[in-house]
């Protein structure tokens, strides 16, 4: 699998385009950031076909881009978890009132949980809930990479925040505890802002799961 990371807006989120090989045309975008001109712009220039979007949950910072991109790729299919599907069109759930710019679009294309797998671009990925940071909160995983994308659950050192719509501190170290560290410890961690980590390194040094 060949994974391209760009950074996307003024909260630094991370974006993820996943192709099955270099030559690979098609791909699958993971989270679309609170701007996606530069999503566009990497397509472009690429010559790349976005087949799907996967969210790993409804905050602001991960879903704007969605206008763009589906306005300049409409084929290009939305996944997110059903308990953050109607993030995508109410302003206080997404936290975008609170920017003074509601953001609504469109409702997602599918919806998915626990178990699901979605298969695009000649890509697998499990769909792990992970609740705490928000109710529909998912990770990614593909045990064949030995990879997953934790999106806001699990950062280097850190976990998601549990103060806005829907949190839950106990419930996301729950989910941190049962779905991810339970992953071979070299499994390599995506988040959703911030560096790259692995299982090994937050089963160590994460001072939240201690």
């Amino acid at each position: 699998m060949k994974i391209d990371h760009l950074v996307l807006g003024a909260y630094e989120t991370n974006c993820y385009i996943l192709r099955s090989g270099d030559t690979s045309r098609d791909c699958l975008v993971i989270d679309t950031g609170l701007r996606a001109e530069k999503i566009v712009e990497f397509l472009r220039e690429n010559k790349l076909n976005p087949a799907a979007v996967i969210l790993t949950h409804g905050h602001i910072d991960h879903i704007r881009g969605l206008a763009l991109l589906r306005a300049e790729y409409p084929q290009t299919k939305v996944y997110i978890h059903k308990l953050d599907a109607a993030m995508l069109s109410e302003p206080k759930k997404n936290l975008s009132s609170e920017l003074g710019a509601g953001f609504t679009t469109e409702a997602a294309d599918f919806t998915i949980d626990e178990g699901d797998v979605v298969e695009q671009a000649e890509i697998k990925l499990s769909v792990l809930h992970t609740p705490g940071h928000t109710p529909g909160g998912i990770c990614l995983y593909s045990a064949e990479e030995k990879i997953v994308f934790t999106g806001d659950t699990l950062f280097a050192c850190g976990v998601g925040r549990t103060d806005f719509y829907g949190g839950d501190g106990e419930q996301l170290i729950s989910s941190i505890k049962s779905k991810l560290l339970i992953l071979a410890d070299d499994t390599i961690c995506y988040p959703g802002h911030g560096e790259s980590t692995t299982i090994a390194e937050e089963k160590l040094h994460n001072p939240f799961l201690q």
